[in-house]
């Protein structure tokens, strides 16, 4: 009996200190809104040694950088209300001295809690000579559909330019069982705005019947929006469909299954668009807008889950998805020769998910973060430069704990790091929580690389 107690006993301590262990989280519900960082509402700009200080999980051999770069963040426009959450899905781009990406409230229509409606998206610009972010669409408003009607409450695709100056993405839902015909339904949009002219307009209206359209990609030349699908519960076929959409003769050139999930590589130069259909490792396939029909395997086995821009030597970098057991491996394809080149492991730290990649023109350094479904800030939302010539990785901040203790916003993960023309400006919008278990808002981080760490 003494024993048994005593076991007991001993029981209820181990317990005890596990739940000491335990990280407490704010309920969502006591949040106030919109989220500030100062309590004039305003951005905060620090140059901090302690974004130098290195989380323990860094790996042997990733570097640090010498000086700390300026970071501004911002806290983005719209969430005046609580999101479900409010979220960035979807990459972001730059052109003329500005940066654009877009966030959502997540919500769906029959999800429950109406009285912040149905689902809405939000295309947000900044402006790095003035320092200032401004809201430029709200596909609510484009879309001003009956109460009992669909709405999308993501822009999960990429917000790309093209050469006439419009700002070109897709809408995606948010919920899955919210895209059904009973909702009304007949599938997602793509659209696009004019930043300077302040219009927005609808390109296509269900260019794929049932589907909704999370993931593209703009060639901005030729004004082609490549996308693939995710199936609503009505659609006929289940399976991710890839469309290629020609913006200026305002039809689809292709569509047809076995699509991509999440990324694609576009080739600027020659107008060809690859990727690997579904969301693991596979077969590279080939779609040419010259010779539009299905696409062909190159028989070189793949992971892309991200990928940059062409540089100016015809190259594209890759990730695969680093997601389970796998690793996220970095790969450099040449979009002249159609070849793979592999560059090595991509994570610095425990995280391996990552969504987004940014590259120099030259093509010597690669940005990234891992950690992109919010468990970033376990490796201290570490900011990577990858050096490609020598395969180095090199962290140029962590941002964690350095906004939790200072302003109580942590920088959980990202889907969306953008570099600016010159190579100066890493531009990362941010899934944030500010003491909530998962996220619950958006913001900008804007940082300027030292000379001297490039």
């Amino acid at each position: 009996m003494k024993r048994h107690l005593f076991a007991v006993f001993c029981s209820l301590l181990s317990v005890s200190a596990v739940d000491a262990q335990r990280p407490t989280f704010v309920d969502p519900e006591s949040l106030s809104w919109p989220p500030q960082l100062t309590a004039a509402g305003q951005p905060v700009t620090h140059a901090d040694p302690a974004f130098l200080q290195p989380a323990e999980t860094l790996q042997e051999g990733v570097r640090i950088a010498q000086t700390p770069p300026e970071v501004t963040l911002l806290i983005c426009p719209n969430q005046t209300y609580p999101g479900n959450p409010w979220s960035n899905w979807g990459g972001g781009s730059f052109a003329n001295g500005k940066t654009w990406f877009a966030i959502g409230d997540h919500y769906a229509i029959g999800r429950g809690n109406v009285r912040y409606g149905r689902g809405n998206a939000f295309v947000q610009e900044y402006d790095l000579a003035s320092g200032t972010l401004r809201t430029v669409a709200a596909t609510a408003a484009l879309l001003p559909l009956p109460e009992d009607h669909y709405l999308p409450g993501k822009i999960h695709s990429r917000v790309d330019m093209g050469k006439d100056g419009w700002l070109y993405y897709a809408t995606h839902r948010g919920s899955p069982a919210a895209a059904s015909r009973a909702n009304h339904y007949r599938g997602d949009w793509i659209l696009r705005t004019h930043p300077r002219q302040g219009v927005s307009e609808i390109v296509a209206t269900a260019p794929v019947p049932d589907h909704s359209l999370p993931c593209s990609v703009l060639d901005p030349e030729r004004l082609i929006f490549y996308a693939s699908t995710a199936a609503g519960p009505d659609a006929e076929d289940q399976r991710i469909q890839f469309l290629a959409w020609d913006i200026q003769q305002q039809r689809a050139l292709y569509t047809g299954p076995d699509g991509p999930a999440r990324a694609m590589i576009l080739a600027r130069t020659t107008g060809k668009v690859y990727y690997v259909p579904g969301s693991n490792d596979g077969e590279l396939h080939r779609f040419d807008p010259e010779h539009p029909i299905a696409p062909e395997s190159l028989g070189i086995t793949l992971g892309i889950r991200a990928a940059s821009d062409e540089t100016a030597n015809g190259r594209v970098y890759v990730v695969s998805t680093g997601q389970a057991s796998g690793q996220p491996l970095l790969r450099e394809f040449d979009t002249t020769r159609e070849t793979v080149r592999e560059l090595g492991d991509a994570a610095v730290g425990n995280e391996k998910y990552i969504a987004s990649l940014a590259v120099d023109h030259a093509g010597q350094f690669l940005y990234y973060v891992p950690g992109a479904h919010g468990g970033g800030w376990r490796d201290g939302s570490p900011v990577v430069q990858f050096h490609i010539p020598t395969g180095t990785r090199k962290v140029i901040a962590f941002l964690d704990p350095f906004f939790t203790q200072r302003y109580g916003l942590t920088l959980k993960g990202t889907y969306s790091v953008v570099l600016s023309d010159d190579g100066s400006t890493l531009f990362i919008v941010w899934n944030a929580a500010r003491g909530t278990k998962a996220w619950d808002c958006c913001a900008l981080s804007v940082i300027r690389i030292p000379e001297s760490e490039r």
